[in-house]
């Protein structure tokens, strides 16, 4: 029984070590405080125009539009974006974004410019591609990926034919 217990003690042991070490409390403050004001979903509904669906696709349970005829994304109705995936510049996600007048035969390359900047805290600027179309069962969209450097409360801002859209979302590891 002895020995039975050592084998035990020892792959514990190398078990919790490959978990690596504890981060110190200051490594934690880049996670985005509860108090992030996170856009709401509204109290009447954004209704997008026809031919668009009045509510995302099932597929998309927690989402809702927000936005005008002249610009909308979809957000989730938690205000957050988790378990993005991570490289060395930061946290990636794609974000679709509608408007009224766009076409994706006319225009493969939207003129659509997406930013951001981090609310509760420094931080280097998002990154964001270029836009490009998307079609799906919701309509001809335009898409770009983005890439936060770090978890936190960020204020994202789309811009197309001279409409803002500006939301805040929660990014967390």
């Amino acid at each position: 029984m002895r020995s039975s217990n050592y084998w035990l003690i020892t792959l514990i042991a190398i078990a919790l070590s490959a978990c690596g070490t504890i981060a110190p409390t200051d490594a934690l403050t880049t996670e985005a405080p509860d108090t992030c004001p996170v856009t709401p979903a509204p109290l009447s509904a954004f209704v997008p125009p026809a031919p668009f669906p009045a509510q995302p696709p099932t597929a998309y349970a927690g989402q809702f539009w927000y936005g005008t005829p002249a610009l909308w994304t979809m957000l989730g109705a938690d205000g957050s974006w988790g378990g993005l995936p991570k490289s060395a510049g930061g946290y990636s996600q794609k974000v679709f974004w509608w408007s009224a007048g766009y076409r994706a035969s006319g225009m493969p390359v939207p003129a659509l410019t997406v930013s951001g900047r981090r609310l509760d805290g420094p931080s280097d600027p998002l990154l964001a591609a270029r836009a490009t179309n998307a079609s799906a069962d919701f309509g001809e969209a335009m898409l770009v990926g983005v890439v936060l450097p770090e978890p936190g409360c960020w204020e994202i801002t789309g811009n197309y034919q001279g409409h803002d859209l500006s939301f805040v979302v929660r990014v967390t590891p």
